[in-house]
């Protein structure tokens, strides 16, 4: 655990720091990275050992509030904010409020601009599901030669203006493994192999919490059922529900031990009181 002065000037501490993840790039470490989005699933990451969360800006205070000293990114959606101005203040402010790096799908002028307040930019490549339009669709990247120097190429354009980490989804595992020994970014592997500096999967796909006819993507792998145990759930809700109805109609429900009663004696007084009011 480091001893830091977080983006608020508040002292504090972290497992990991942004000098740290840059130090594993080479070492052949590898951190686990989920995105828990609510506080039973980020206490089930704490306790299950999770390193790196990633967290929507709307949970920041409350997921920092149960995981004080965890590495932790926020950010916004590529059509959250109009105007440079908007992202800038947007990330000065999830900073603020506890994150420990800012993601964005904009521009690399936007990128430049807030690596140069000094905040850890997070971007995106590969298959960016927000720009599948662009591409034809959701489908790997860099299987082709001319696509994997594409992928290489905007790595180190990031690189250039500031970018200090990527989430690399569903790349060529032989492409990740190649670029990520010739760029300083810290890359988190979804889906791109065990070449990146952090694996990254989300909490429903390691749980098992999607059915088959959800068609999860490939490189969602279930560790766990969940699906099983939530279907399980519905179906006792369901029978206690109806139990209720039933009894309620029947005219049985609410039952003497569920009530509430006069002491006694006290009724006979109420009732006669009652009468001469």
């Amino acid at each position: 655990m480091k001893r830091i002065y977080d983006f608020s000037r508040s002292p504090s501490a972290r497992n990991y720091t942004v000098a740290d993840l840059q130090a594993l790039k080479g070492s052949g470490k590898k951190l686990s990275m989920s995105n828990p989005a609510n506080p039973t699933e980020i206490r089930a990451c704490l306790d299950a050992g999770i390193d790196l969360f990633v967290v929507w800006a709307e949970q920041i205070e409350e997921a920092r509030e149960i995981a004080p000293h965890h590495f932790m990114g926020v950010g916004s959606t590529w059509s959250q904010f109009g105007t440079t101005s908007e992202i800038l203040d947007h990330a000065f402010e999830m900073m603020r409020r506890g994150g420990d790096m800012y993601y964005t799908l904009r521009s690399y002028e936007v990128m430049e601009t807030l690596a140069k307040e000094g905040i850890p930019v997070q971007s995106h490549i590969g298959l960016i599901p927000t720009f599948s339009h662009w591409c034809g669709g959701l489908r790997g990247w860099g299987r082709t030669a001319d696509e994997a120097m594409e992928i290489y190429r905007t790595l180190k354009r990031m690189e250039d203006v500031g970018v200090f980490a990527v989430e690399a989804e569903c790349i060529a595992e032989e492409v990740l493994e190649a670029v990520n020994e010739k760029t300083s970014i810290v890359t988190f592997s979804l889906g791109s192999g065990n070449a990146g500096d952090a694996i990254m999967s989300f909490v429903a796909d390691i749980c098992g919490e999607a059915s088959e006819e959800d068609k999860p993507p490939k490189h969602a792998h279930a560790f766990g059922n969940l699906r099983r145990l939530h279907e399980q759930i519905y179906e006792e809700r369901v029978t206690a529900l109806k139990a209720f109805h039933d009894e309620v109609t029947a005219k049985n429900f609410p039952y003497p031990e569920t009530n509430i009663a006069m002491h006694p004696e006290e009724k006979d007084k109420f009732l006669e009181a009652l009468d001469k009011a």
